[in-house]
């Protein structure tokens, strides 16, 4: 059942999984460590039902996550309805993972609860539609669940976000019956992986050239950009994917506006929803 769990992996092994060739030093190891460095995107799943009580161990995980001053901008919405799931799924560009997984979790920017004190207070709470309060409340749904899916994955759990929610916010929030001044960030499908879905760890960029110490160095940047790239041609080449380079692959996202799939209307969507950023 537990198609993500291991034998605890050593700490050079990980690293080299994670980084390839540009191994940082080891440092201090344990399997908290050990389970963040096997994290990999699940995008196939069995239909086995997840163990009792699963859902709520990864909320007290998601509460448990820091929040700027103790806001709580953040709620999830819990999908297991075949009907809904179908419905997110469409929205998402087909990504049939949605259906698959037992449980699909929709992250969600909740200003409306906050903004609920205030008018039952009478007051008006000036700080609410300017950007840095927005952007407080989308960094604590992201720390929620990313706690979450820390928590997911020690108990053998497979995981992928779902960003695609964004492609139609509108047809999101009416589907979930979300109130005004909500909505959602990012979706997580959560189940046991298939066998074929677990997938190898992908390489990310090296230490080296995301890790500054105490001022920007961007001087060898393009060296280190050229290494990942021949990391990133090796991982390809196992997978079969077509943007060999993590070069091409920024260029192939970037480059076109189709790439955005409708998320370039997202500042006329939140308006919508009743977000008025400043």
């Amino acid at each position: 059942m537990d198609s993500l769990t291991r034998t605890p992996t050593s700490k050079d092994a990980a690293l080299r999984q994670r980084y390839g060739a540009a191994v940082p030093p080891a440092g201090p190891w344990n399997e908290v460590i050990a389970s963040l460095l096997q994290h990999r995107s699940v995008r196939g799943y069995k239909p086995d039902p997840l163990p009792a009580g699963t859902l709520e161990t990864m909320m007290a995980a998601a509460a448990s996550a820091a929040t700027s001053s103790n806001m709580q901008w953040w709620s999830a919405i819990a999908v297991t309805d075949p009907a809904k799931k179908k419905v997110l799924a469409e929205i998402a560009g087909n990504q049939k993972h949605i259906e698959q997984c037992p449980l699909f979790i929709a992250w969600v920017v909740d200003m409306s609860r906050n903004q609920t004190i205030g008018d039952e207070l009478k007051t008006e709470f000036a700080t609410m539609p300017w950007l840095e309060t927005w952007l407080c409340a989308c960094m604590d749904v992201s720390l929620a669940a990313q706690n979450a899916v820390v928590a997911a994955e020690s108990l053998g759990l497979g995981t992928v976000y779902i960003g695609a929610m964004r492609n139609d916010p509108l047809r999101v929030h009416e589907l979930l019956g979300l109130p005004q001044q909500s909505f959602v960030l990012f979706g997580l499908c959560v189940g046991y992986a298939t066998e074929k879905a677990v997938g190898e760890v992908k390489p990310r960029l090296p230490q080296s050239a995301v890790l500054h110490h105490e001022r920007y160095d961007a001087s060898r940047q393009a060296a280190e950009r050229q290494k990942y790239d021949e990391e990133m041609t090796q991982f390809s080449a196992r997978h079969e994917l077509a943007a060999g380079t993590w070069t091409a692959r920024v260029k192939n996202r970037l480059a076109p506006m189709a790439s955005m799939n409708g998320r370039e209307r997202l500042r006329g969507f939140l308006k919508t929803l009743g977000f008025e950023l400043r």
